[in-house]
């Protein structure tokens, strides 16, 4: 077995260079390592881990320009989508340092003939398995969330992004942080479950796809360990009778080619009501036409490459099977005949059930057209899916939107009349078969403390 794993230029297809892989005893001081940097750590006040959790924000910005170009080389990111990555980060730990007191804050309950206290203890290690998609922006939400919180933190970093994680460990040491306390494990895929089984590990959370959350949340149960999974989904977007079509078209393509089309939260499914349908479809068409895949270094690039070459060969393979079973491509849909692992803007149309672009997830730049009847039949394919992470609604109706949107739309978050990713304030996570528990606004912070009564009777 190679103890060395290598990451590959996307554009090119040439490697970037070899990472060794540690071994098993290493692994284990690893983890024993961590566990006694965690015993100080949560012992530090919320003052003093909020200091340090701005001063990674403050050097991720100061460091902007070599870790985008970093994300561009390794898994492909357009270099114009970069930075904003970064400053999603810095946000991120701007808020959680903002407002950890409040979230973590001890709060005083009734006790018959006594008093008493519910307090939010942290618990040690936290193991996050992410993927490479937004490789600084994963491994900070779930990162920065624990270590205000109190836990220590072990990161297994997809293969292909490990110079990202190792850029990421850098600056955590250079603002300061403890040793040990936020560490990247060089591992192998097979030496993920001895992290998992180690006593001194008490919570995984993982980003990625729903078959291998599946693995990784049956690997924790087994422990009894909590886990927090935010994995696929096939986002739809409605457009009904009274959308502004212009406006719909315009974001819907934003929603489906940002970061190459590689986006658990991109708009995937674009269901469109009978009346409009032919509308937004030709102008939809058109302007998803006028997106070119080209060189992600070059700023007006709007479509790069995907992440890897299996990658873009199983999105094609479900392309073509959607096809084989009566879908019809308006645009792109061919493997282009170029270095690299580029695929075309593509548009899937008559798009129906027992597809793989109406019932799986479509991780590249491929948008799939589905006709509805009316706005009851809209929601109903909406929710036609075993995934509900994010979703869509066009309506000019505002109130309308935004009660069909709270009350009828089965996923974690909905987008209306617009198109928005992750926001440090606002919770984000799925349902059903895209996963459970939630990052962001604070929420992230609660899910892997101990939440302690404390009963104090009177003297």
């Amino acid at each position: 077995m190679s103890n060395t794993i290598k990451t590959v230029n996307p554009a090119t297809g040439q490697t970037i260079r070899e990472f060794e892989t540690i071994s098993d005893e290493h692994l284990q001081q690893k983890i024993e390592q961590t566990h006694q940097a965690f015993l100080d750590w949560k012992q530090r006040s919320l003052e003093e881990r909020g200091k340090l959790v701005r001063r990674v924000g403050e050097l991720l910005v100061k460091h902007k320009d070599r870790l985008s170009s970093l994300m561009t080389q390794e898994m492909g990111k357009p270099i114009s989508q970069a930075p904003p990555e970064i400053d999603l980060c810095k946000s991120i730990c701007d808020y959680s340092a903002d407002n950890a007191a409040s979230v973590l804050a001890e709060e005083a309950r009734d006790l018959p003939g006594g008093r008493a206290l519910v307090t939010h203890q942290p618990i040690g290690i936290i193991f996050g398995i992410q993927p490479w998609n937004f490789p600084f922006y994963q491994v900070v939400r779930y990162t920065i969330a624990n270590l205000m919180a109190g836990n220590a933190v072990l990161l297994k970093h997809a293969p292909n992004v490990w110079g990202c994680a190792e850029a990421l460990e850098e600056i955590f040491r250079e603002a300061g942080m403890p040793d040990n306390v936020f560490t990247v494990l060089y591992i192998r895929d097979e030496q993920a479950s001895q992290v998992t089984e180690h006593k001194l590990v008490r919570g995984v959370t993982f980003t990625g796809s729903a078959a291998t959350g599946r693995k990784v949340a049956a690997a924790a149960a087994e422990q009894l360990k909590k886990t927090v999974l935010e994995l696929g989904s096939n986002d739809a977007y409605l457009v009904l009778e009274d959308a502004d079509i212009d406006k719909a078209v315009e974001t819907c393509v934003t929603g489906r080619i940002t970061n190459n089309g590689q986006t658990c939260v991109a708009a995937k499914r674009f269901v469109v009501v009978d009346a409009v349908y032919e509308q937004f479809r030709d102008a939809f068409v058109e302007k998803m036409k006028q997106v070119a895949f080209g060189d992600p270094t070059d700023e007006n690039t709007q479509l790069g490459p995907l992440a890897r070459k299996d990658l873009r060969d199983e999105l094609h393979k479900q392309v073509k099977e959607s096809v084989e079973k009566g879908a019809v491509c308006l645009t792109g849909g061919e493997v282009p005949d170029v270095d690299g692992f580029f695929y075309p803007s593509t548009v899937l149309d008559n798009v129906t059930p027992g597809m793989p672009a109406y019932d799986g997830e479509l991780f590249g730049p491929v948008a799939s057209l589905i006709r509805a009847r009316d706005e009851e039949d809209a929601l109903r394919i909406a929710n036609d899916s075993v995934y509900g992470l994010g979703g869509g609604i066009f309506s000019e109706d505002e109130e309308r939107a935004v009660r069909l949107a709270r009350d009828h739309f089965d996923t974690g978050m909905v987008c209306v009349n617009g198109y928005y990713i992750a926001q440090p304030n606002l919770p984000f996570g799925g349902v059903k078969e895209s996963g459970y528990g939630r990052e962001h606004g604070g929420y992230g912070m609660l899910e892997f403390v101990n939440t302690k009564s404390l009963m104090i009777g009177q003297q």
